[in-house]
This record gives structure tokens, C-alpha cells and sequence, in this order.
């Protein structure tokens, strides 16, 4: 079944806290845009799509108690909302793509009264949130055609309903082909340092009665040379116009470890999160996020304190070593994904 990571609410946004999983499900709401920057920032909310829908409807919560009185008032507070979310993740585009798309919007009804824009900033971030749910499961019915029975398939990080408004992109596949009535199995890779993949996406499938057994990030390749995994399906949060695709820290040695031992590996993602305005991903902006992440889980160290710490967010996963990916348009070529989806 469907889950609602994220809704508006009368006057306020509705998210899961996904820190807080698996052993609390906890519903939280966001009344102004400090906290929804928050929520960002710590991963409260997470995932490309998911950060989409919160920055259309942080959007609003920016502006909606405006005093603006004409559209030049207006604009300048509105740019400066966006500009504020802007800097609360920078890899997954989806944010960018829908503060973009609620500018847009803004200007194209520059004429209408300031109440009437902040009425259609808010029709427009709900569409958003409805597109999200339509085109998560479209491209789950291409992505689905991928897996057969008796499949055993990996993923890594969550790319669930937790990581989108409410069905999932890699593992919306699953949730699709499980509908068709196939069998197969899953492993979830824990997925370090923040363990999405152990919290997040084992909730998820056994929540949803799929097979799914949980693996450290370092067993993935001995599987793979036991014949144990014969597919990969993971999402993603920024894809270059030539297929390159940045997703969690630990996608691209798996794509990697795949390729050495000949396993198809997939990317499933919607078509924003697509940035044709990159040529390759080198030139993706990576997050790089805070020590304490790595040196601590909860309240119990895990390191030594002063020791020096690297915690890049993201890393790219070279188009070459992508099977395939996967858009509600279809089931692509990395080379092809570029032209093919922007008809």
C-alpha cells in the first residue's frame, strides 16, 4: 500500500519523520519554512522526489503571510524564499526543478493580485505532489517488465515510498511486479552512515510482505560471486545528459562490482530528476555532510573523536556501467535517455 511521506495539511505540511524509523512512526508538522528547511536538512524528509514536492510546498509556506503589496514586493520575497531552500541540499535536482517550476509559475501570473499568486503557488506545489504519485507509478509498470520469477535482486539506500510522495521508484519496480504476482527475493544493503537502507527500505519491503534479507554494504560483492543476486535496481537524485547518474555513497561500487561479474544494474528515477543542463557527472554538485555522522550513532561513539573524517553524501555512477534506465516514459539506453525523453 501507498505511503504519504509528504502532504499539505490546511495550513501546514504533513511529513514522516524518517529519523525516527524503524522504531517509531512518528508524523510531524511543519508549520513555516525554518522548519521545513530543517527537515531537509536532517533528512527528516530525504530522497530526489521527495525534496521536490517539500520545496514546492516550502515555497508556499515562505510566502503564504506575505504583506507584499504589488508583484515587485512580491517577487523579491519570493526570491529570497527559494533562494533560502536552495541552500538546504544541493545533489538531488528535484529540489531545484520544482523551486524553478513555482518561479515560473510566479511570473506567469505576475498580473493576478498577490493573494491570487500565493493561491496558485499553492495549487501548483499540490500538483506536483499528484504528478509525483502518477509518474512513480508509471514508470514502476516499465521498470516491473525488468523482473522475472525467482529473480533475487539488490538495492541500496531507499528509493521506496519514503523517498518519494508515496509509492517509490527502484522500489516502486518491486511493489509493481509483486502486484503482477511474481516471486522473487531482495537484499538491502544497510547502506552507511546513516544505515537508509537498514531503517528505511527493510521497513518498507516487510511492510509490503516482500522477501528481503538485510547485508552489509561490504558483503554486496561476495554475494554477487555466489550467484546469490542476478539484478540491481537503484534510484537516483541527479542525472547528467549523458546518463551519468549521482545516487547514495556506495551506488557506484556496487555499479562496479556489477559489471565485473556481468550483473544487469538499473537506475529507476523520474524525469526531473534529469539535468540535461550538466553534459557529464563531474559536474554535479556532491553534499558533503558532517563528521558526527560518521564517528557516532546516536549517543554512542564509534571513532575516535578528533580523527579526520570524508563523508561525501553522493557519489556518480559513470553511464557506462548503467544497464538501463528507467523513466515513466520507458526503459532507456544511458546514451539515448537525453533525447528520447525530452520528446
Amino acid at each position: 500500500m501507498p505511503i504519504s511521506t509528504i502532504e499539505w495539511k490546511s495550513s501546514h505540511v504533513r511529513i514522516i519523520d524518517q529519523t525516527k524509523l524503524p522504531s517509531r512512526f512518528a508524523i510531524i508538522n511543519l508549520k513555516n519554512i525554518r522548519q521545513l528547511w530543517k527537515a531537509i536538512k536532517t533528512l527528516q524528509v530525504r530522497g530526489a522526489p521527495a525534496l521536490g514536492a517539500a520545496g514546492a510546498l516550502g515555497a508556499y509556506l515562505g510566502i503564504k503571510d506575505s504583506k507584499a503589496k504589488n508583484w515587485k514586493q512580491f517577487k523579491h520575497q519570493l526570491k529570497k524564499v527559494i533562494g533560502y531552500l536552495s541552500t538546504s541540499r544541493p545533489t538531488a535536482v528535484n529540489l531545484f526543478w520544482a523551486l524553478k517550476r513555482i518561479e515560473e509559475t510566479a511570473n506567469k501570473n505576475k498580473q493576478k493580485s498577490v493573494n491570487e499568486i500565493k493561491e496558485i503557488i499553492l495549487e501548483e506545489a499540490k500538483r506536483i505532489l499528484r504528478e509525483d504519485k502518477d509518474l512513480c507509478r508509471r514508470l514502476s509498470k516499465h521498470g516491473a517488465r525488468l523482473i522475472k520469477n525467482g529473480d533475487a535482486l539488490l538495492t541500496h539506500c531507499n528509493a521506496g515510498a519514503l523517498a518519494t510522495v508515496d509509492f517509490g521508484t527502484a522500489l516502486g519496480v518491486m511493489y509493481q511486479a509483486k502486484h503482477q504476482g511474481k516471486k522473487f527475493k531482495v537484499y538491502a544493503d544497510e547502506t552507511r552512515p546513516l544505515l537508509q537502507g537498514a531503517r528505511l527500505t527493510t521497513w518498507e519491503l516487510m511492510r509490503e510482505k516482500i522477501d528481503v534479507t538485510l547485508i552489509c554494504d561490504n558483503m554486496a560483492a561476495l554475494l554477487m560471486k555466489q550467484g546469490m543476486v542476478n539484478k540491481i535496481f537503484v534510484g537516483a537524485d541527479r542525472i547528467a545528459a549523458n546518463g551519468d547518474a549521482a545516487n547514495k555513497i556506495g551506488t557506484y561500487s556496487l555499479a562496479c562490482l556489477a559489471h565485473h561479474h556481468k550483473i544487469p544494474f538499473y537506475v529507476i528515477a523520474p524525469t526531473s530528476t534529469m539535468d540535461t543542463s550538466l553534459k557529464t557527472g563531474n559536474d554535479i554538485p556532491i553534499e558533503h555532510r558532517g563528521r558526527n555522522e560518521v564517528i557516532r550513532w546516536g549517543n554512542r561513539i564509534t571513532a575516535p573523536l578528533k580523527v579526520k573524517v570524508y563523508n561525501p553524501a553522493f557519489d556518480v555512477t559513470p553511464a557506462k556501467l548503467i544497464t538501463a534506465i528507467v523513466t515513466e516514459k520507458g526503459i532507456f539506453k544511458p546514451n539515448k535517455l537525453s533525447k528520447d525523453n525530452s520528446k
